[in-house]
């Protein structure tokens, strides 16, 4: 019996069992039922029992007959402004793509790296450019925009579009992995670092400054990505699978001039890049909700469409724009509904709760055993809903135990971002899975290391600097 069916049955037997199995105390049967559902996704996404797209549909279909909520709200649960941000941004990888300008931006990548660097400092020049973009933009936008200066490297270096060994797949996971983990390096990295920061506020009165949050999370991100370069390196075996950099920068460096799309497209996305870093002083000033990523994202999409490159067409057509990952965007789609569902079911809150329990244990073991939860939690949920969820329940529990909240709500916070085993769980590793170049068992395994390792970085970099701050 191979994975995929061990994988499918494990699902159904888990769904089946919330189904009849007695409740725990405190857990409704929705709450119950969520929880097999979110077995039966995160089985059957692991081990690929099914289509990853087709997995995605599954709470659409169980949530309603489990009465957390009705077919309406689950559809509409699928959908959130950061869909429109992959979409967008997919559109302006396309046009970086066809116009050649991933080639003339991955040359100078590799030239900041000399000429005698292996594929280990390759993968972490591009790790590195991924980990400072995601402190300034989203890191699903960061994403989009090294993932085809990754691709363009590959291809030059004679690594085919299904290639999935050594550096080949390398890339683009650590280009995932080190934009989430730049993400946590300032305030505005990642949303999730705000609401966090907005419900500790809340609830306990003290206020995070963007220059203390940096304090906590500029550290993470300067141990993460290496720990992370290496985790992936290994795991993909790159120094076992030759690759000539040599052969990429020659077929990457034409020596061209700049054509006149390139010269075009510049200050386009110039001007996108600045509207995602300066959006949380524009959106103030405009109707609520109006400006988010999502929207600048789609706003420099249509323009691709409305500008001319020059050669007497637009900058993009739609025969090249349906190129974007529509499976990818439906699948994520998919990890949303099945967040929205740990919310609605109680299944979030109870998950909270259990923790309350631990209260007896030291300290530094209530940290871990939070952090590791929220790591569990947030693989199969979305860092929002994560976040949203978890944060208050850690946060009250600080304050009942009469100790500084942020030894406890910092490193939850932190660890509401940091999940790298499947595709659907961040929106970068989605873009990164649709390359082609990863299989799922490797994510999954480089994701547990990452994870287990980090659950000890997030507690430890916290109490490190809150003891001589």
């Amino acid at each position: 019996m191979n994975a995929r069916r061990i994988g499918l049955i494990v699902g159904i037997i888990a769904l089946l069992a919330s189904v009849f199995l007695p409740l725990p105390q405190g857990l409704p049967r929705g709450g119950m039922v969520t929880a097999g559902l979110v077995v039966l996704m995160a089985a059957w996404w692991m081990t690929e029992a099914l289509p990853l797209t087709a997995t995605a549909l599954m709470p659409f279909l169980a949530l309603p007959f489990a009465g957390v909520m009705d077919a309406k709200a689950t559809a509409s649960a699928y959908y959130s402004p950061i869909l429109f941000l992959i979409l967008g941004g997919a559109f302006i990888a396309l046009a970086i793509e066809r116009t050649g300008l991933h080639r003339r931006l991955a040359v100078g990548l590799l030239r900041t790296v000399g000429t005698n660097t292996g594929q280990s400092g390759v993968l972490f020049a591009f790790m590195v450019t991924a980990a400072i973009l995601s402190m300034l933009i989203s890191n699903t936008s960061t994403a989009l925009i090294m993932m085809p200066m990754a691709l363009a490297v590959l291809r030059g270096g004679g690594s085919g579009d299904d290639d999935q060994r050594g550096l080949a797949a390398a890339l683009p996971m650590g280009i995932a992995f080190a934009a989430s983990i730049g993400g946590l390096g300032t305030l505005v990295g990642t949303p999730t670092n705000a609401i966090a920061v907005g419900i500790l506020e809340k609830l306990t009165g003290d206020r995070v400054t963007f220059a203390q949050w940096a304090l906590y999370g500029l550290p993470v991100v300067i141990l993460g990505v290496p720990l992370a370069a290496l985790i992936v390196a290994r795991v993909q075996q790159v120094a076992a699978h030759p690759f000539d950099l040599a052969a990429a920068r020659k077929a990457i460096d034409t020596h061209a001039e700049w054509n006149v799309p390139e010269r075009r497209l510049v200050p386009l996305i110039a001007i996108t890049f600045l509207a995602w870093m300066a959006q949380p002083l524009l959106a103030p000033l405009l109707p609520a909700g109006s400006l988010t990523d999502g929207t600048i994202a789609i706003a420099a999409g249509i323009a691709l469409f409305l500008l001319p490159d020059g050669t007497g067409r637009p900058m993009l057509v739609w025969e090249e724009a349906d190129r974007a990952p529509w499976g990818i965007i439906m699948m994520f789609g998919g990890g949303l509904a099945l967040a929205a569902g740990m919310q609605s079911s109680g299944l979030a809150d109870w998950l909270g709760q259990i923790l309350l329990p631990l209260a007896n244990l030291p300290l530094v073991v209530l940290a871990l055993a939070v952090v590791a939860m929220i790591i569990v939690i947030t693989e199969f949920a979305s860092n929002v809903a994560t976040a949203s969820a978890v944060v208050p329940v850690i946060a009250s529990l600080a304050v009942a135990l009469r100790i500084d909240p942020l030894l406890l709500a910092m490193p939850a916070a932190l660890a509401s971002s940091w999940g790298f085993m499947l595709p659907a769980g961040t929106g970068p590793n989605a873009i990164a899975y649709s390359t082609g170049r990863i299989k799922v068992s490797r994510m999954v395994r480089a994701g547990i290391g990452l994870d287990i390792v980090g659950a000890f970085l997030l507690v430890g970099v916290v109490w490190a600097i809150h003891s001589v701050s």
